[in-house]
């Protein structure tokens, strides 16, 4: 249950804070989003620039960027990917611990990108593994990934410990790993995970 938000500020100015569990827990989890340092291409450079002095993202707590997928709760997805660098990309994705979020940077990592109509290059990160923040450009600047930043603290605020809004990781018949595609005689076997993606039906 949510604390009246006029009570909560009078009852500051007397040196009293009152929060819920729910609020102290996403803090918590939003304060210290541990990125994993994995970049694929030229998005990967703008990235490494938001960890810089000038950008700092270190003030949202995302200083550490982590050698391991184990130790790491964000994948952000900077670049082109490739059908050959797809299982590795979901296999990494697999070994990160819950609750866990992706970025996708990028036009190349959300659609193709100019390499769209290449049979080497995925369509799309979110064919495989859920995205929960997508960012146009080619690249975006720094500055549209401190945004994304921004925005992937307020879904993890706004998320709830029980009921039918409970994230994914708090639901215990939601999955937790995902089909690592293998390369077929032709494609991607499978071509997108069906608990992720779905051919999208287009009326003409």
């Amino acid at each position: 249950m949510a604390v009246d938000e006029g009570l909560k500020i009078e009852l500051g100015k007397q040196g009293v804070f009152v929060t819920t569990l729910q609020e102290l827990y996403n803090w918590g989890r939003r304060s210290s989003v541990w990125p994993m340092n994995f970049g694929l291409a030229c998005c990967a450079i703008e990235m490494i620039a938001t960890t810089m002095a000038r950008y700092d993202l270190a003030r949202f707590g995302a200083e550490v960027f982590r050698p391991s997928p184990r130790q790491a709760d964000l994948m952000i997805i900077s670049g082109t990917v490739t059908k050959k660098m797809a299982p590795q990309v979901v296999r990494l994705y697999n070994q990160m611990g819950e609750p866990r979020y992706v970025i996708a940077m990028g036009a190349c990592a959300i659609s193709g990108g100019p390499f769209k109509q290449g049979y080497n290059v995925l369509k799309g990160i979110d064919r495989y593994i859920p995205v929960d923040v997508h960012i146009p450009g080619c690249p975006p600047r720094p500055e549209a990934l401190l945004e994304a930043f921004m925005t992937l603290q307020k879904k993890i605020d706004a998320q709830h410990l029980t009921g039918e809004e409970r994230p994914r990781h708090l639901d215990a018949e939601a999955p937790g790993m995902f089909p690592v595609p293998e390369q077929g005689e032709h494609d991607l076997e499978p071509p997108a995970n069906k608990n992720v993606w779905t051919v999208p039906v287009v009326i003409r």
